[in-house]
């Protein structure tokens, strides 16, 4: 058995920016790129099409945003900017740790999470210190923008079996969204939802081998 955890909403709460084309903006700006006069709309506009189930990552859309205004920024300039933007206040939820601490004991852990920011799921593990080399962090850590697949789809949930070197069939993925982390118990691994086990309860569940 391994035990695979959602990120935001699940293990931390975390601060979002109540208008992100004004944060990437502002950050855009910082590192001296020329934000176009009619920014909002850009950001808000779809720029390529993905295939269903695919993520789109935020760096690529904000150059094809830049770009659809004739604004051309450095890859590295815009992933920099993106991240700042999106990188908040983050607070570890109750039972969060007891609930890693407790899932090593029964195996591997990783973290499944979707996120279209690249680094931004590190960056926040690294600022709660649940990151891979804290104490009870996860051995491994999958996302959907490095994944190239957003939960529910079916790949995102494959590849964090592989990372752990397990079937499907022996991943327990916990989460708080029944229509995201739901996928993987569409899948043939086991789903827990937050609604259905506080987390809280997870690591005493988890002792007693009744979580699923």
């Amino acid at each position: 058995m391994a035990v695979s955890f959602d990120l935001f909403g699940t293990l931390v709460d975390a601060d979002k920016p109540a208008a992100p084309w004004d944060a990437v903006a502002d950050a855009l700006a910082e590192r001296g790129v020329r934000v176009p006069s009619d920014w909002e709309a850009a950001y808000r506009s779809a720029h390529r099409e993905y295939e269903r189930g695919r993520e789109a990552p935020l760096d690529e859309h904000v150059r094809l945003a830049l770009g659809s205004r004739g604004v051309e920024a450095g890859p590295e300039t815009v992933s920099e900017a993106v991240l700042a933007a999106f990188d908040a206040p983050v607070s570890v939820r109750p039972g969060a740790r007891e609930a890693l601490a407790a899932a090593h004991e029964r195996g591997p852990v990783a973290v499944c999470s979707n996120c279209s920011v690249p680094g931004l799921v590190e960056r926040t593990l690294a600022r709660a210190d649940l990151g891979p080399d804290s104490d009870d962090g996860p051995a491994a850590v999958v996302t959907s923008v490095d994944c190239g697949w957003r939960k529910p789809h079916e790949r995102i949930f494959e590849r964090t079996a592989e990372t752990l070197g397990i079937s499907l069939t022996e991943l327990v993925h916990v989460g708080d969204d029944a229509r995201t982390d739901g996928g993987a118990g569409r899948v043939g691994a086991t789903t827990v939802l937050l609604d259905d086990v506080p987390l809280t309860r997870v690591a005493s569940r988890l002792r007693e081998g009744t979580l699923c």
